[in-house]
């Protein structure tokens, strides 16, 4: 069995003391390959080198919402440059968070229409970080013709109907620790109802730690416990659900 954890910050300062160990446990768990996300200044260094320190390790680079003030042309010059390395298979995480208030939402939206240009240019895929801006990041994506790259609505969190409008725009949906939550209702419905082809799992360690670690710092070995929790969602084996999410991470990404 081989399972895919497309969304993962190996590189966080949480791992310092036994980051090694962590991606061993996750080697143990059945990973096989992990997209580490470099998302500003600080973490595209550290995700270069992690993604160049191990062969199942990938890399996506990009400017994340929180931090779009700090943005220059010369990042995204930075960006486009990385984009040739060999371990980078995505621009991201790019999008927009209004949860946190630490970059206006015009600049917000600059940023990201720039990344989503860079990304067409490129033909590269694009890794969505939505925090309640679903309905500016659907029409920031169609108004940028995204559908002509497609990319990953990374930990999806939004309604069915705002899923659908992603996987007509060509998205793949991707998920992680909440669909192991007891109260988590709408992300739990909505994967249910995502079509095969299009699902992805992921962990976004060290948060979103899954049930029963959850309060506990998250690895990239607990994407086992997404991948058992969205067998039983669509009523599967877990050997199914690690076959088809791998598949489609290897489609999405361009990885042979």
């Amino acid at each position: 069995m081989e399972l895919f954890d497309t969304h993962t910050h190996m590189d966080a300062p949480q791992f310092d003391g036994d980051r090694e160990e962590a991606i061993h446990r996750a080697l143990e768990q059945g990973v096989t390959r992990m997209i580490n996300i470099g998302f500003n200044r600080e973490t595209i260094p550290t995700t270069m080198k992690l993604a160049e320190s191990y062969d199942f390790i990938y890399a996506a680079v990009g400017w994340h919402p929180q931090d779009a003030i700090t943005m220059k042309e010369e990042d995204l010059d930075w960006i486009a440059e990385l984009c040739k390395h060999e371990k980078v298979v995505a621009i991201g995480e790019i999008g927009l968070d209004y949860y946190w208030d630490t970059s206006p939402k015009d600049v917000q939206h600059e940023v990201f229409r720039k990344q989503i240009r860079l990304a067409r240019e490129l033909k590269m895929p694009i890794c969505i970080h939505n925090r309640e801006a679903h309905e500016d990041v659907v029409r920031i994506l169609r108004e940028e013709k995204a559908n002509e790259i497609g990319g990953v609505m990374h930990s999806y969190s939004g309604s069915w109907e705002i899923a659908k409008m992603c996987l007509d725009l060509g998205f793949h949906l991707s998920f992680g620790g909440p669909i192991t939550f007891k109260n988590a209702k709408q992300p739990k419905e909505v994967l249910a109802k995502t079509p095969m082809d299009r699902l992805l799992i992921e962990t976004d360690s060290p948060y979103l730690t899954p049930h029963p670690f959850r309060g506990k710092r998250n690895e990239s070995g607990h994407v086992r416990l997404v991948a058992e929790a969205a067998a039983e969602l669509k009523g599967v084996s877990l050997e199914e659900i690690a076959e088809i999410t791998t598949r489609n991470a290897l489609e999405r990404f361009g990885i042979l």
